[in-house]
């Protein structure tokens, strides 16, 4: 029983309402309207809370709708989407990243807008498969057999230009080195072979946060990309890929210690390597 019955049966009777039923005082002391005026604000919150859930039902289906699975029945419009100039997000074999066509200067700086990134900080590029390298890069004067050791895998390699590269003169202006991945990822190395292109890689996070090993990681950027693949939480770590530098002929140079650089290294020094200094 509630506090407003509990007092209304302490009260006399009043005059019979309409149906001839004896009404207590309720009326006359107010108890009635501020019922009523309850009711009514309860309603007022409720429809309110009703439409706030409507919304946010609707922000996460049009978010879902962004997600699919990184599997090879999903290639397809990945590679559509890349080659219409949109930002997709993929995992590798160590992140989750942002990737694009490398030749379209447009998308390349839309990646930049989306992570708040500096210009000035270069993007690498991933291929599907290692003899793809020599399109965008000199290899000519590595060991034979070096970079199939190396890739693919979770290294990033360093390497000149050359005037034989087709890569767009945009990307990464004022450098005549490019970083290379080739990922042991399958997924996203049948979008880089179907897009015909290298496509511009970079870790899919605010610049200077936490890298991203699962799609919830990153959650407040999916609006910006055409599609979100989702491959699971990925079991390397935020450590990132191993960088090393394969400008020079028989030297290199780690720049980004990563998830992989004692079997990097182990690699290099097979191959008659040797450490440059700093």
């Amino acid at each position: 029983m509630n506090l407003s019955t509990r007092i209304a049966g302490k009260l006399p009777l009043a005059s019979a309402g309409p149906a001839g039923v004896p009404q207590r005082g309720l009326c006359k002391l107010g108890f009635v309207p501020c019922l009523y005026q309850k009711r009514r604000l309860e309603g007022g919150f409720l429809k309110k809370m009703a439409c706030s859930m409507q919304r946010c039902e609707v922000v996460v289906e049009s978010k879902l709708r962004l997600v699919c699975p990184a599997t090879e029945m999903y290639a397809d419009e990945a590679i559509e989407a890349l080659k219409a100039g949109k930002i997709i997000a993929v995992p590798t074999d160590t992140l989750y990243g942002f990737a694009c066509d490398a030749c379209s200067l447009e998308a390349v700086n839309r990646i930049y807008e989306i992570k708040g990134r500096k210009q000035t900080s270069p993007l690498a590029i991933c291929v599907g498969d290692v003899p793809d390298i020599k399109r965008f890069a000199v290899t000519d004067h590595l060991p034979s057999g070096l970079l199939d050791s190396l890739l693919p895998g979770p290294v990033t390699v360093v390497l000149q230009r050359g005037e034989s590269s087709i890569l767009e003169k945009s990307l990464n202006p004022g450098l005549d080195s490019i970083g290379v991945r080739v990922p042991d990822s399958n997924f996203i190395r049948i979008i880089s072979r179907g897009s015909g292109s290298a496509l511009a890689l970079t870790s899919a996070n605010l610049s200077g946060k936490p890298s991203s090993v699962c799609i919830n990681d990153f959650d407040n950027l999916w609006e910006h990309c055409a599609y979100v693949y989702d491959g699971g939480v990925l079991p390397s770590g935020r450590a990132g890929s191993t960088i090393v530098d394969l400008t020079k002929p028989g030297k290199y140079k780690i720049l980004r210690p990563g998830s992989a650089k004692e079997e990097t290294v182990a690699v290099l020094e097979k191959h008659s390597l040797a450490e440059e200094a700093t």
